[in-house]
């Protein structure tokens, strides 16, 4: 695909939309049953010609020695298999080679995976070049996108385990940048551009910029040059799915990718692409059948090896919830304009268990406009406008695009697999929502939902100090926070405490006390502030009829009472049919 960045006072830089969404399965065979070993088998292919193209043959995962002994007897050559999935990559010059295949016994699907020849690169790649390195920056100023997820908060608490491991599944990365060595991993990456591993030095490096820069989001490391990325402690690996010249993300070269995700530990991959040459592969379409389900078994693979794949939604601006047409695709040879359902899926981002990733604008809290949205699509949003990060050959730039976004969501998630080493990826898909911040939708009727879930945001903004399971610090002896949700359930009593330490003498007579609850009714809702010695101060009573939410800074005359101990907010549901959480509250002295 032409992945979504947009280079800083220049035109789009990487062109064409990434997407995602959920989807049913696709797999004729139980996805649970994907999850023997991967293993890439190989035989030499004959020499490359003019007319090659790539297939993908589907069969049943094991032994697939049959299928690719029929691969060979009927005009094809097998480059690559990967037999834990049932999934093989052949080449053929035949015109009938996919329709010859589909009669063969045991042969499930078959689908070419391309409209343009296999590159005559693909039978001996070059290596990409390994660019000499600009000096390093003297300074390391923390951003603005991550102030807005408390990234810089969350590094106090836990900057990130270099046990956990995060695969940049992209163009490839600068491991000689001097951001990026530091947490660079060279032993699990590769180059799986045409469909097979390539474990020689420098295959993983970038044929563009594209991985190197979501990578310095992802993990640059934090030692005084350049930049921060959101988990400065954890490993990367680099995983090229891109091909030279095209930089296009093929499906073979994704199956590998995601593969060797799973097979080398990654707890979380990022995906700011989608599977070339269609950006909607729909399931009516033999050759995008084929497709769907190869990729849909590698992501299932991984992720039952415990890989988290977190993905960019695109930067078309389209709502990916009512999908009515494709003008884009094939990206590889003449694009047509064709009519497609939701049933047509932008693959991997719309497989089930990948984390669909919106992008904020600059102030943090708004869509950014070329942002795809989709309720029940998106699941979360991050920063993704003006993102700086790490380039190659030790530089830096300012991109915009989902592609930005997503790797956000990626270093939350690799933080909070650090604090949490035994949450399986369903555990962190659920967790990034959960602790996510609530945004409410604009005044923009296309966001569609409630302020706790939408179709612009998803469940909201990450937040990396919640992934880590620390609160905000506090000045010195006067600010105390607490970020657990507490769910509100109807006509119940809940409380969150805040424990004061530090602070001489009483509280002040002007008290402030922060208030962040999310509610659909908040009429139904007592508050009260109960110091530590019982003595209870109401801040809200049952006002406000069926206003949503109450977001609101409260003065307290606390002066009677000692400042130390433990403070709680008291919140009191007195009807039913509407609930809601405990979001934040903080005390300041």
């Amino acid at each position: 695909m032409r992945f979504a960045a947009i280079a800083l006072g220049t035109t789009l830089a990487l062109a064409g939309p990434v997407s995602l969404a959920q989807a049913a399965p696709v797999d004729n065979e139980p996805l649970a049953a994907f999850t023997a070993n991967a293993r890439t088998t190989q035989q030499a292919p004959a020499a490359w010609a003019a007319g090659t193209r790539a297939y993908l043959v589907i069969t049943t995962p094991g032994d697939t020695t049959a299928v690719r002994n029929a691969v060979a007897a009927n005009g094809g050559s097998v480059f690559s298999s990967f037999d834990a999935i049932g999934v093989i990559v052949a080449h053929s010059t035949s015109a009938s080679f996919a329709t010859t295949m589909r009669g063969v016994s045991g042969v499930q699907k078959v689908g070419a995976t391309r409209t343009s020849d296999v590159p005559a690169d693909a039978y001996n790649p070059a290596l990409p070049a390994n660019p000499s390195q600009a000096a390093a920056p003297s300074t390391e100023p923390v951003r603005s996108d991550m102030t807005q997820i408390k990234a810089d908060q969350a590094w106090a608490v836990n900057p990130g385990s270099a046990s956990v491991k995060v695969g940049i599944l992209d163009t490839g990365v600068d491991d000689q940048h001097q951001d990026l060595a530091p947490n660079f991993n060279a032993a699990d990456s590769v180059s799986c551009a045409y469909g097979k591993a390539d474990t020689r030095i420098g295959a993983w490096r970038d044929v563009d910029q594209h991985g190197t820069h979501v990578a310095g989001t992802v993990a640059a490391a934090k030692n005084g040059k350049g930049a921060i990325g959101v988990a400065p402690g954890v490993k990367i690996s680099s995983v090229r799915i891109a091909e030279p010249g095209s930089t296009l993300f093929f499906a073979e070269n994704t199956i590998c990718g995601l593969v060797w995700s799973g097979d080398h530990g990654f707890k979380v991959t990022n995906n700011s692409y989608y599977t070339d040459p269609w950006q909607f592969n729909c399931p009516n379409n033999l050759d995008q059948a084929a497709i769907l389900e190869g990729v849909g078994r590698a992501q299932a693979y991984a992720e039952g090896k415990g890989s988290l794949q977190v993905a960019a939604a695109g930067n078309s601006n389209v709502d990916l919830a009512n999908k009515t047409t494709d003008s884009s695709s094939p990206n590889d040879s003449t694009p047509v304009t064709r009519t497609i359902t939701n049933d047509c899926l932008d693959i991997p981002a719309e497989l089930p268990g990948v984390v669909t990733v919106a992008a904020n604008g600059t102030s943090g809290t708004s869509k950014a406009s070329f942002s795809n949205f989709g309720r029940d699509v998106i699941e979360v949003s991050a920063p993704g406008e003006s993102v700086y990060s790490t380039v190659p050959g030790g530089k830096y730039s300012s991109l915009s695009g989902t592609s930005m976004a997503s790797p956000h969501v990626a270093g939350v998630a690799a933080l909070m697999a650090s604090a949490n080493p035994a949450y399986t990826p369903a555990d962190l898909r659920a967790k990034l929502g959960e602790q996510a911040t609530d945004l409410a939708c604009p005044s923009d009727a296309r966001c569609t939902g409630t302020t706790a879930k939408n179709s612009f945001f998803g469940e909201g903004r990450v937040d990396a100090l919640k992934a880590v399971g620390g609160s905000t610090p506090p000045q010195p002896g006067t600010s105390f926070e607490n970020l657990t949700d507490v769910t509100v359930s109807d006509n119940t009593t809940v409380e969150s405490a805040i424990t004061v330490s530090g602070v001489s003498g009483n509280a002040p007579s002007t008290l402030k006390v922060g208030v962040d609850i999310k509610h659909t009714y908040i009429g139904d809702l007592k508050v009260d502030l109960v110091a530590p010695d019982g003595s209870v101060y109401v801040l809200h009573n049952r006002t406000g009829s069926s206003t949503d939410n109450i977001v609101q800074t409260y003065t307290v005359n606390a002066s009677s009472e000692v400042a130390n101990g433990v403070w709680k907010l008291r919140v009191n549901d007195n009807a039913s049919a509407d609930t809601g959480k405990i979001d934040a509250w903080n005390l300041t002295f």
